[in-house]
């Protein structure tokens, strides 16, 4: 097997891939969770408005650096980087999971994101119309009511992009196993 150096693509093929399943795994299943569970409401969403941007910063450059630094074969003579990933061969393997992660990322880091926090500001403005907490127990304002579940939408959106980019993810990874075996 011919040393691998610090000059060619496969280690950081293999390190981003394993920070942007890692990061999306401890995110989407502990440190959100745990968060959420032991933070106020207020300080837990204070401190969800400063890490989704960054996260999603990472959900949508991670992808490209894993197409860039797609590792071809010498032995089969497979194409790497973008043109490797863009090969038919590759099109439900590579190429799918990568572009379905890509736009998860690119969806929550340029529109549900920013429309989420919009709404999150939105609700704190109303709350202090309406002299109640939007997840105060009902009744609330119409427009209270409206923006809550405007919130839930976008939440639940935001959410599902995230568990389609990990399950992508996931299956990117039965494909580099299988290149290691």
């Amino acid at each position: 097997m011919a040393p691998v150096g610090m000059f060619s693509a496969a280690p950081y093929h293999i390190i981003s891939y394993g920070t942007l399943l890692g990061t999306t795994v401890f995110h989407t299943f502990v440190g959100g969770i745990i968060s959420y569970q032991h933070l106020p409401r207020p300080f837990f969403g204070s401190l969800m408005a400063k890490i989704f941007p960054a996260y999603f910063v990472m959900q949508t450059a991670l992808p490209v650096v894993l197409a860039l630094t797609y590792p071809g074969s010498v032995l089969t003579g497979a194409a790497s980087g973008v043109a490797g990933v863009l090969q038919p061969a590759n099109r439900w393997s590579v190429l799918m999971p990568l572009a379905l992660a890509l736009a998860g990322g690119v969806a929550n880091l340029a529109v549900v994101g920013p429309a989420t926090t919009q709404c999150m500001e939105d609700r704190r403005v109303q709350e202090k119309k309406d002299g109640k907490k939007a997840y105060d127990a009902a009744p609330h304002s119409q427009e209270m009511t409206a923006m809550n579940k405007r919130f839930s939408i976008l939440h639940g959106v935001s959410s599902a992009l995230n568990l389609v980019e990990f399950f992508a993810l996931l299956g990117y990874g039965f494909t580099l196993a299988a290149r290691v075996v």
